[in-house]
C-alpha cells in the first residue's frame, strides 16, 4: 500500500476534477466548508491521516475525492496537493502537541509549493495575538503571544506569510474565535449544549461572566470559501467575529432556554483546572490559555465584512435552535 492512498475511487470528468483540497478535513470546519461545496456542486479533495475517519464524514458524497497522508512523507504529502489549485488548511494537533503546528505547516507549505499550488489558506485562532491591547482587536494589533501556544500558531502564520512574501505561493489567514454547532464536540460550549438536552449539570470554564463570542460553524465554512475565491484577500490576516458579544452565562441560558430546561452550572476556575490537569492532560494544557477567560481578544471583521459584503452571521437564537434540533434529530 503507498503512503498516499485514494479512498474514494471515483473517477471525476475533467472539468469536474477537484481543484480545492482540505487538508485536515474530519474536524467540525472542514465539514462546514466541505457542506458549502456540496452545496455548490463542485468537486473537492479531503485529506487526512486516518482513511476511517476520512470514509466516515465523507464516504458518501460522490463529490469528495478522499486522500490519506503520511505527514513524515514528503511523497505522499506532495501527492496529496497534486492538481490543485486552493488549499485549505485545517490540521489539528493534540493540544499538549501544538509543536507539531510550525513543523506541519512547513511540511504542508513545501508540498504545495512543489506541486504549483496557487493559493494556500490557513483557517486561524486569536491565540497569536497573547493579551489584547484594545477592546476590540484588529488584524493589524500586535502580534506578541506569551503562551506556548501563541507562539507556534504565530510560527505557523509566519511560514505562510513568508512565502507569500517571497512569491512561492498566495497566502492568506482567516482568524476565527471559539466556535460552535452542530457536531462540534471540542468547544467551550459543547458540555452547555449536551446538560441541556440531558437535564444534567453543565461544566463550564470560568468566569463566565465576561464577554465573549462564537462562531457558528456552518457560517465558517462558506466565509472561508469566499475569502479563498477573492484575489484581493490574498497576503494579510482576516478576522471572521462571532455573531455579537456575550457571556458564556447568557449563551447557556439561551440554550437551557430553547431546551426547555433550567440552568444548572458548575463552573470551574484556574484553581480547579490545575487539580483537574494532574490527571488529564487536556485541562492541564487548558491552564496557560485561561487568560482569554479573564482578557478575552474581541474581534474587529469589519475589513473582512468590506471585503465580503455578502457574509451570513447566524444569530446566537438561530444557531442554538439548529444546534439542539441537529442533536436531538
Amino acid at each position: 500500500m503507498t503512503n498516499t492512498e485514494n479512498m474514494s475511487n471515483k473517477q471525476f470528468p475533467t472539468e469536474a476534477h477537484p481543484t480545492i483540497a482540505l487538508f485536515g478535513a474530519s474536524g467540525a470546519i472542514g465539514k462546514s466548508i466541505a457542506a458549502a461545496l456540496r452545496a455548490e456542486g463542485r468537486a473537492y479533495r479531503v485529506v487526512g491521516r486516518s482513511a476511517a475517519a476520512l470514509q466516515q464524514h465523507f464516504g458518501d458524497d460522490p463529490l469528495a475525492e478522499i486522500v490519506t497522508w503520511n505527514t513524515d512523507d514528503a511523497a505522499s504529502m506532495r501527492a496529496a496537493a497534486r492538481g490543485i489549485d486552493t488549499v485549505i488548511y485545517l490540521v489539528g494537533v493534540d493540544y499538549w502537541k501544538f509543536d507539531l503546528h510550525p513543523l506541519l505547516m512547513q511540511k504542508a507549505l513545501d508540498a504545495a509549493i512543489s506541486e504549483n499550488v496557487r493559493h494556500f489558506v490557513l483557517s486561524g485562532t486569536v491565540y497569536p495575538y497573547g493579551l489584547p491591547g484594545t477592546a476590540k482587536v484588529k488584524e493589524d494589533h500586535p502580534r506578541q503571544p506569551h503562551t506556548f501556544k501563541g507562539q507556534m500558531r504565530k510560527q505557523q502564520e509566519d511560514l505562510l506569510m513568508e512565502a507569500d512574501r517571497a512569491g512561492k505561493i498566495r497566502g492568506t489567514v482567516l482568524r476565527l474565535p471559539d466556535f460552535y454547532g452542530p457536531g462540534v464536540d471540542k468547544s467551550l460550549l459543547d458540555g452547555v449544549f449536551q446538560a441541556a438536552v440531558s437535564g444534567k449539570r453543565a461544566m463550564m470554564i470560568g468566569p463566565i461572566d465576561t464577554p465573549h463570542e462564537f462562531v457558528y460553524v456552518p457560517d465558517a465554512g462558506p466565509a472561508l470559501l469566499a475569502l479563498a475565491a477573492n484575489e484581493k484577500a490574498y497576503a494579510r490576516t482576516w478576522h471572521f467575529a462571532g455573531a455579537g458579544v456575550i457571556s458564556q452565562r447568557q449563551f447557556a441560558g439561551k440554550v437551557f432556554a430553547r431546551a426547555g430546561s433550567k440552568p444548572r452550572l458548575m463552573v470551574f476556575g484556574k484553581w480547579m483546572i490545575r487539580l483537574v490537569g494532574l490527571f488529564d492532560k487536556f485541562m492541564r494544557e487548558l491552564v496557560e490559555m485561561h487568560y482569554l477567560q479573564t482578557a478575552p481578544v474581541l474581534m474587529d471583521d469589519s475589513d473582512l465584512r468590506k471585503l465580503l459584503p455578502g457574509l451570513v452571521k447566524t444569530s446566537y437564537d438561530e444557531g442554538i435552535r439548529q444546534t439542539l434540533a441537529a442533536m436531538r434529530a
